[in-house]
């Protein structure tokens, strides 16, 4: 009697913990009177290949080779498989620190300076010698970016050293340089005369 009475509590515990569409629960129609603890939970699908999870990252947006391998290292079994991976995605030219490289630049020029894009290209793995050409294809155009930023910004030149220094921390803060700032701003003298 006890084992009928706890069969069934369990049949009641596993139906009411799975919802039917109208949102009321409906007993299952197996005709076998096994607990349901006994009965074999559905095997779950198996997840993507590491190869198929790469291609999904780099189908939205460029990846450095570092970023990519952050991603995919918590599905791999071993760190082995993932470079061997990231070599194979190098070589199919899927991946390429140089597109990254370009790819961040060309998102993010328009609203900071060289010294912001230079430190997140390090941060990503770029190399030394990517970083360097960029830097000087930055540093050519980087008096009318910042032109560009601060009339978005300011309608004026500083009139006092309070609005002259908040538009300098303003611009700083957005990584261009203060000789830059100062052939956007000037020089702020104390004592006009």
């Amino acid at each position: 009697m006890r084992e009928r009475k706890q069969a069934q509590r369990e049949r009641v515990a596993a139906l009411s913990a799975r919802p039917t569409r109208a949102g009321r629960n409906v007993e299952e129609s197996s005709g076998d009177d096994a607990p349901a603890a006994e009965k074999k939970a559905p095997s779950k699908r198996p997840g993507l290949s590491l190869k198929a999870r790469a291609l999904n990252f780099l189908s939205r947006r460029e990846y450095s080779r570092l970023e990519l391998g952050r991603r995919l290292a918590p599905h791999a079994e071993t760190a082995e498989e993932v470079e061997a991976l990231l070599d194979a995605l190098v070589e199919q030219k899927w991946l390429s620190n140089e597109r990254f490289a370009h790819s961040v630049v060309n998102r993010r020029a328009s609203r900071v300076g060289t010294r912001v894009i230079l430190q997140e290209l390090r941060q990503h793995g770029v190399d030394v010698e990517q970083t360097e050409i960029i830097k000087e294809e930055l540093m050519a155009t980087e008096l009318e970016r910042a032109k560009h930023v601060w009339s978005k910004k300011f309608s004026a030149p500083p009139d006092d050293p309070r609005s002259y220094a908040k538009q300098y921390r303003f611009m700083a803060s957005r990584g261009f340089s203060g000789r830059i700032l100062q052939q956007i701003l000037g020089d702020w003298e104390d004592d006009p005369a």
